[in-house]
């Protein structure tokens, strides 16, 4: 059962619309004034909160502002009550963070149509999903009940590549999101010189592809190669466009669930122009380390080419050999089995990565 805090001063008002919201099966709290709404919402935090405007003590504005500063409050989706109707309350309200503006006198389904919305909507929002292809098809699902919209597919079958097989080309057309369910793949671009630049190196939990589908060539921006058996399930764009421009909330989730290496990407080109070849050698283990694709055991982990790692630190293959060489020589890092690599000392490359 939902909980709902009304903050209202007005004891009629405040009795009948407790009243409506307990016959439809919420759970309510009632407070005749923002100061005690704002002790009751950090003491029993409510799913959603229904507040008046004009009240003595503490305002509606107050209210609003002090809840959504607090820790225990933060994110409570926030409805407010209010006689007066004129638009600069309404956009003073909004500008604060308001979910929704309700004027009375209200309906009933007016005011239960604007809660169901916001409690779903903050469910929705607040739901986690894991990183593996069961919490993407239970993401999709959400999103197609959250959207209402049947042209989204609810599940994906996987596709499986081996090693040094291609998962797409740059200037390929651009048709699907990929996501990684086991084993790894590097991307890169190719240089005028023929070089290759990797853009990164992914791992199981990881999607790929998703600058490409926002791009407006309509084409691969990058190369990506699989680097070790690796299974992946192929998102169509089709999918892809729904779940980014059919509804913010929508959006954002899925943003922030695809987003795994945007933030890598930049910090590695930010990385390149201003570190120094040990920095970047140092950065570079760590953070293969933290994606679990490096890994302590002696037989566990992938043989990371050094051609392939000397692109991710932008530097030439006999510069990137020759500091891991003195890494290894100073005790630092270890080879195992098939030329892994393994880290040693930890806590000395992360001073090499912040201070050298």
């Amino acid at each position: 059962m939902k909980k709902i805090l009304l903050i209202e001063d007005n004891i009629d008002v405040r009795e009948n619309t407790a009243d409506i919201l307990k016959l439809h099966n919420y759970d309510v709290v009632t407070a005749e004034n923002g100061q005690i709404g704002i002790e009751k919402a950090k003491r029993y935090p409510p799913d959603l909160i229904l507040c008046d405007i004009m009240m003595p003590v503490k305002d509606g504005y107050d209210v609003l502002e002090e809840l959504s500063n607090a820790k225990e409050t933060i994110g409570i989706p926030f409805i407010f009550l209010t006689a007066k109707s004129e638009r600069t309350d309404f956009r003073k309200g909004m500008n604060l963070g308001a979910d929704d503006y309700l004027t009375k006198p209200f309906e009933e389904h007016e005011l239960i149509e604007a809660i169901e919305t916001r409690v779903r909507k903050n469910d929705f929002l607040r739901k986690e999903f894991s990183r593996n292809i069961e919490g993407i098809n239970a993401f999709i699902q959400e999103a197609h009940n959250y959207l209402n919209l049947e042209q989204i597919e609810k599940e994906y079958r996987p596709k499986s590549y081996d090693k040094k097989d291609f998962v797409f080309r740059e200037g390929d057309g651009a048709h699907t999101l990929y996501f990684i369910e086991r084993g790894a793949i590097k991307t890169y671009r190719s240089t005028e010189s023929g070089k290759e630049f990797v853009t990164g190196i992914h791992k199981a939990g990881d999607f790929i592809g998703q600058l490409s589908l926002m791009s407006p060539k309509g084409v691969y921006l990058e190369t990506a190669m699989a680097i070790d058996a690796t299974e992946v399930y192929a998102i169509p764009k089709a999918d892809f466009i729904h779940l980014v421009d059919d509804n913010r909330e929508v959006s954002h989730k899925f943003m922030d669930i695809i987003s795994n290496n945007l933030i890598e990407v930049q910090d590695q080109l930010v990385n390149m122009a201003y570190s120094t070849v040990r920095q970047r050698v140092a950065k570079a283990l760590l953070s293969l380390y933290n994606k679990g694709i490096i890994k302590d055991s002696y037989y566990e982990g992938l043989d990371i080419p050094r051609e392939d790692f000397a692109g991710m630190i932008g530097t030439a293959t006999e510069t990137a050999i020759r500091t891991l060489s003195e890494f290894r020589e100073e005790g630092l890092i270890t080879m195992g089995h098939a030329r892994r690599i393994i880290l040693l000392d930890k806590e000395e490359l992360q001073n090499i990565a912040d201070n050298y």
